[in-house]
């Protein structure tokens, strides 16, 4: 029938039915005689959404309802119309293949890999200090929302495993306050029966021929034992059935979720009690089914993720360096979209590392800078042992190679050793600045006795943009605080001051966006290496679809941050006076102070106009009085339109991993 409709002479081609099941241990189930056709009938019409009709003709592949462009263009004898008689199941967007190049597939078809839970579709969210027991909805959640055990026991219904159908009893059991035991149970069928000799509650399934499925075959659903029978103990409550009941509530990785939050949940909502022993191990069998698996088989799957990282995401920049016997070293993964967007931003890089917190530890390497709107841009990330001379070498080596050298470029971080060894060996050229906060701890280490008056006049000389300002502030920090002009000097007076940095630190003085990120990531951390790179690229893919739709929706010729610097500051220039020297020098006049703005050169003498590239209170008052234009004086780093490029790349999700296609050699790959 499905032949005659799609015009297709089977003598000729061959054609294939297949649906797909979404489980990972069977992804594809062939249709090949009246049984399994039924047996997607069933599926379809219970979950329409997941379950799809797969026919191959040939080599061309059409889902159900709509022929692919390229089938189309090859054989115009397809035809484009749904199939009589399955209209009632709604079309599913196809999924896009994988994207692999010709010399990295084989030509022997790659299995996928088997035996592995999903990758987890969870998003970091970046507050996650009000993580913690006191949500109590997700029960619920994991019983009866997405991914868990959905419906009831019910005549003639499928399940995917035996286990998904005992999981399902014992919910079932434990929500109507009876308990069950198994009466018989072989490979091939099972049978239980209420505890109470006399009920006839009982199940009878079997497993379907050729398949990993079950199918309930007989429900006697109704109890007839005694109202005032009470079981001693449920002993349904088992710590597999406790997983499925709150695998939904360790999604987020900022979920703070003990043993006894998991025993006070399933005494409200079932009225079992059940031991901590219990609930710890059902706590952590979900940890492992979300986290791909345990710690060990996370990096057995690394680098098949990796594979499909770069394979999804094109031009996505990854290098996995191991030692002797396949044992991890290094891991680097520079996304194509921030490779694309950071020709628009600043070129001042922020680097650090933070310890993970896995049971292998390690260290995390993180490049960000500033986009337009003052928001974190991650450029790289890097995974190694310890923050030491060769870790960062590697990993600086990556970032340069991928990004380029800027003759303007900064390097801002705080004063580790090896970092400043591997700034100076891999970026000899580029500026090497420090995070004035790291070297305000520093100084009040040494100087405890000073801390107050040290930190007023420290910060206040750090961020001043003027050179005199700078000797006044300096002098007054040095006569408080005897001893520090010495330790500052041979740190350079041009590390930490913005008024002595030989390039533009802009406004970026701190690491602050590097603490940020490490905020936001904190208990990310403490995930296995698989888990934790999938959760940076959820939260990258996040941040850029987002960011992307605030700049295509901004109206102002400017990001929203520099809109708002701009209108405080032409508010504070309406009180200066601007006399006129000629067609391009002014003297402003802010208060007691004058200050000289060159329009010709772009200058003011209070040095923010040239140092940050936008106009200060200053240059706006000449503006108020001149033909001037305050956004022809903005660099373009600040523009709407530098804005929507630096977000222009997509970070594109990784599909499901019974649908990952590999070469042989990373197949076989054990890390």
């Amino acid at each position: 029938m499905i032949a005659k409709l799609l015009n297709v002479d089977e003598s000729v081609r061959k054609m294939e039915l297949n649906f797909e099941t979404g489980v990972p241990f069977k992804p594809l189930y062939g249709v090949t005689d009246d049984r399994t056709l039924e047996l997607y009938m069933h599926h379809a019409r219970q979950e329409s959404t997941k379950y799809f009709l797969l026919v191959t003709v040939g080599e061309e592949s059409v889902r159900h309802g709509k022929v692919s462009d390229k089938a189309k263009t090859e054989d115009q004898n397809l035809s484009d119309s749904y199939i009589p008689g399955l209209d009632s199941i709604n079309e599913v967007p196809n999924v896009a293949n994988s994207r692999t190049t010709a010399e990295d597939v084989c030509t022997t078809p790659v299995e996928p890999y088997q035996n592995v839970p999903p990758i987890p579709i969870s998003v970091v969210e970046a507050d996650v200090e009000g993580s913690g027991s006191g949500d109590q909805t997700c029960v619920e959640e994991g019983i009866y929302g997405e991914g868990g055990i959905l419906g009831d026991i019910e005549e003639h219904r499928i399940f995917r495993s035996k286990k998904e159908l005992m999981t399902c009893l014992s919910i079932t059991a434990m929500t109507e306050k009876f308990q069950y035991k198994v009466f018989k149970s072989k490979p091939s069928f099972v049978v239980v029966h209420c505890v109470h000799t006399s009920c006839s509650w009982r199940v009878r399934a079997k497993k379907l021929v050729e398949s990993e499925y079950w199918m309930v075959m007989k429900y006697e659903k109704k109890h007839t034992c005694p109202t005032d029978f009470k079981p001693v103990r449920r002993r349904q409550a088992t710590s597999w059935v406790v997983e499925e009941c709150v695998k939904r509530k360790l999604i987020n990785p900022g979920r703070v979720y003990r043993p006894r939050d998991v025993m006070d949940d399933m005494k409200r909502k079932f009225g079992v009690d059940i031991s901590y022993s219990v609930a710890w191990r059902g706590r952590e069998c979900a940890y492992d089914n979300l986290r791909l698996g345990t710690p060990e088989q996370s990096y057995k799957l690394l680098p098949g993720y990796l594979h499909m990282l770069m394979d999804t995401n094109l031009g996505s920049v990854v290098n996995l360096e191991v030692s002797d016997g396949n044992k991890f070293q290094y891991l680097f993964i520079a996304f194509a979209a921030s490779i694309h967007g950071f020709s628009y931003c600043r070129p001042v890089i922020s680097i650090d590392a933070t310890h993970l917190k896995g049971k292998y530890i390690g260290v995390l390497f993180t490049a960000v800078c500033h986009d337009v709107n003052q928001q974190i841009f991650p450029l790289a990330f890097g995974v190694g042992d310890s923050e030491n001379d060769a870790s960062w070498s590697w990993f600086l080596g990556r970032v340069k190679s991928v990004f380029g050298v800027n003759p303007t470029l900064i390097i801002v971080s705080d004063r580790h050793r090896s970092i400043n060894n591997a700034v100076q060996e891999v970026f000899p050229q580029a500026f090497h600045g420090i995070c004035m906060y790291h070297l305000l701890n520093n100084l009040k280490t040494k100087f405890r006795n000073k801390t107050k008056e040290l930190e007023q006049h420290y910060i206040r000389t750090a961020k001043t943009y003027n050179l005199q300002d700078f000797h006044v502030l300096f002098y007054t920090l040095c006569s408080t605080v005897p001893g520090v002009k010495e330790y500052l000097e041979a740190v350079g007076l041009d590390r930490w001051t913005r008024s002595h940095a030989p390039s533009r630190r802009y406004n970026i003085m701190t690491t602050n966006i590097s603490e940020s990120l490490n905020a936001v990531l904190v208990k990310v951390r403490e995930l296995p290496i698989t888990a934790f790179v999938n959760e940076i690229r959820l939260l990258c893919q996040k941040w850029f679809h987002e960011r992307h739709k605030k700049a295509v929706g901004c109206t102002t010729m400017m990001s929203k941050d520099v809109e708002t610097k701009l209108e405080e500051r032409k508010d504070r220039a309406q009180a200066m006076g601007v006399i006129c020297a000629d067609q391009y020098t002014f003297d402003v006049v802010d208060g007691e102070r004058n200050y000289c703005v060159d329009m010709a050169l772009w200058t003011c003498t209070c040095r923010k106009f040239q140092l940050d590239q936008l106009p200060c209170d200053h240059v706006l008052a000449v503006v108020r009085k001149t033909p001037y234009q305050a956004y022809d004086l903005c660099s373009l780093y600040y523009t709407r339109e530098f804005w929507h490029e630096t977000y222009r790349g997509v970070i594109s999700p990784i599909p499901h991993i019974s649908s990952w296609t590999i070469p042989q050699q990373i197949y076989e790959f054990e890390l």
